[in-house]
């Protein structure tokens, strides 16, 4: 312990005596941070500032919200137009085949006829 001492002890000495810095303030500098007050600032209070939070929260989450609604909306509708419209030729040529095939009957009764 005493053989650190005598080793490192003005070592440490010198580095405490390199690294103290004195801080001081010319009365000039302390003349420019007192001359310009900082603005007043009205503080927000804890209720006012939460239900803001909320509100700006359940705005925009109530936007996305929709914004996704409305998209799956569109989507779905496009699929039943699709659909529509596919069950719509499905019948047409459903009915045409029918009335081919009446025809086709009719026309094989006046032959037997």
């Amino acid at each position: 312990m005493m053989a650190s001492r005598v080793l490192f002890g003005g070592a440490r000495s010198a580095f405490v005596a390199s690294s103290s810095r004195g801080f001081h303030a010319t009365a000039r500098t302390m003349a420019d941070a007192t001359a310009t007050p900082l603005p007043i600032r009205k503080p927000v209070g804890a209720f006012r500032g939460g239900l803001f939070g909320f509100l700006l929260g359940s705005t925009l989450a109530g936007a996305g919200v929709y914004s996704y609604v409305l998209r799956e909306y569109k989507a779905s509708n496009e699929l039943l137009t699709e659909d529509i419209y596919a069950l719509q030729a499905a019948c047409q040529r459903l009915n045409n085949y029918v009335q081919q095939l009446e025809q086709r009957m009719d026309a094989t009764e006046r032959k037997n006829k």
